[in-house]
């Protein structure tokens, strides 16, 4: 059942555009004599569901949750590090992505507007095809805003002033990032009114199947949307919604959210499905899918420690030295940690089935550095990592997310105490002390350092770090930012407008008047 959602399409629209006023618009459309797909596709049930699945496809290839959308969101933060040989990614880590070299920020670009079009395949013909099951319809149409949200949010967070298009067209002009979050916004509300729970219980094609968009996943995206734009009242509303669905729940064991094991649990809100299993064994690296691609994902081999995979990210210090401030209530270190990070562990610490100690024993450097944990098949199953081909899905919301959002928004509106109580929630989990009787009677800034501090070690190398630092005007801050210089000195070569990436020079090639973002 788990391979349903990797199905692909293929439809290829060629529009032939001409400049005299004698044509009529009909005499533009021209299919390809050699492909008579669009001709026949949108008729049934079974395309709309099919088109659906195809805008899910262009979230497990290069430009997106394969390599390259991790990467962009990981390496510019404080939890992180890059020193990896190839230029373009070490740009990312240093704040110096090229106009010229559109080497993985271009892609992402590029496979957002490729999902984004499918998506909008989606929502454009299937209004128009009769369905027997009208609550399917609905399924499908709900799947499509949200993935369409979903690139959005991607596009506007990472890019700022981006094109919005939401029907099928030539032209799409550049917009402000204000109308960019209100799509967003539009895009998950639409989702949310039209997705079920789960699709568990329900009847018709996609009945039971795993990985697909639901009402929670819309919500949180959705909540999220708003926290970014500071829209705290609208945000905690939505997560409140959330938290009251009753369908999720902190899984007990914080490292299952990072395997093959225990994936789409109960924490859950939405994650890319990867697998070893479905597809063949060929690399998705972008542009039209191919009968051999995989349906892997090649962070791991990105990600991974010395000699097992690329190296290309590793863990600071800074973070390793903050999960060492707090230990838990039986004085252990907080379990994070060794769920995170890969380190010379007194007691020792194993990994691809090897002793850390041992095995780096002839090399100081790697027995003395940090590497990443978190997305390795590390648990002895594998003996490295260099087949590129990792099937642990990524988790790109969880429920401990929402529990933190949500206590960051009660801060904001004035309920300090209320924050608390979700706040903990989380830190049961690892077993860490009450924080009402550690740290009682906050104020609002001292709760605001309080949930950066909680956040930091939640979530590192999971994608939210950056945006959080963005979101809470710290490289706006001189004070914040002399204190993130000092804890990775990546960020020495931050300069104002660099906390987004440029806007590739295709895209300012191809539409006109598009506007460079500052300092490019």
């Amino acid at each position: 059942m788990k391979s349903k959602i990797f199905s692909y399409i293929t439809v290829f629209l060629s529009l032939a555009l001409v400049t005299t006023s004698c044509v009529d618009n009909e005499d533009l459309t021209q299919l390809d004599p050699n492909n008579d797909s669009v001709d026949n596709f949108w008729k049934t049930d079974e395309d709309a569901l099919q088109g659906v699945n195809a805008a899910y496809g262009s979230l497990l290839t290069d430009g997106t949750y394969m390599r390259s959308t991790p990467l962009l969101l990981d390496a510019r933060a404080d939890d992180s590090r890059t020193n990896s040989p190839w230029g373009s990614m070490y740009n990312v880590g240093h704040f110096n992505s090229n106009v010229a070299d559109a080497s993985i920020y271009g892609w992402a670009y590029e496979t957002y507007y490729q999902g984004i079009y499918r998506a909008n395949q989606v929502l454009t013909n299937v209004p128009g095809i009769e369905f027997a099951d009208a609550a399917l319809k609905d399924r499908i149409l709900g799947q499509a805003y949200f993935l369409r949200g979903l690139y959005f949010f991607h596009a506007v967070n990472m890019f700022k002033n981006v094109p919005l298009p939401t029907e099928l067209a030539v032209y799409y002009p550049q917009k402000t990032q204000e109308e960019g979050w209100a799509q967003v916004i539009a895009d998950f509300k639409a989702a949310a009114e039209l997705l079920p729970n789960a699709y568990t219980g329900i009847s018709g094609l996609d009945a039971g199947q795993k990985g697909r968009a639901t009402k929670g996943a819309a919500l949180g995206y959705l909540g999220k949307a708003y926290l970014f734009i500071k829209d705290f009242s609208n945000a905690r509303a939505t997560f409140k919604q959330v938290i009251d669905l009753g369908v999720y729940s902190l899984v007990p064991n914080y490292r299952d959210n990072f395997t093959t094991a225990n994936e789409n649990n109960s924490e859950s809100l939405f994650e890319v499905q990867f697998s070893r299993d479905a597809g063949g064994v060929d690399l998705g690296w972008g542009g039209a899918p191919a009968s051999g691609w995989g349906k892997t994902s090649a962070r791991a081999i990105t990600y991974a420690p010395r000699a097992f995979g690329w190296t290309d990210v590793q863990p600071t210090w800074a973070l390793f030295n903050e999960f060492k401030e707090e230990k838990t209530k039986t004085g252990e270190d907080d379990p994070r940690l060794d769920a995170t990070i890969f380190y010379n562990k007194p007691g020792g610490m194993q990994l691809y089935g090897k002793d850390f100690a041992t095995f780096y024993a002839s090399s100081p450097a790697d027995l003395n550095d940090l590497f990443c944990r978190k997305y390795q098949n590390s648990d002895g199953q594998f003996a490295d990592e260099y087949d590129w081909r990792s099937g642990i899905n990524e988790r790109l919301l969880r429920y401990a997310d929402v529990l933190l959002m949500y206590a960051e928004c009660l801060n904001e509106t004035g309920d300090t105490p209320g924050a608390y109580t979700y706040i903990q929630m989380v830190r049961d989990r690892v077993n860490l002390p009450d924080l009402a009787t550690a740290k009682p009677g906050m104020s609002q800034a001292q709760m605001r350092e309080q949930i950066g501090h909680e956040r930091f070690l939640e979530f590192p190398l999971e994608g939210h770090r950056f945006d959080d630092i963005r979101r809470w005007g710290w490289l706006q801050d001189p004070a914040k930012l002399a204190w993130l210089k000092a804890r990775d000195a990546e960020f020495n070569s931050f300069t104002a407008g660099r906390e987004y990436f440029p806007i590739p020079q295709l895209e300012m090639d191809n539409n006109p008047g598009t506007i460079q973002n500052d300092s490019y």
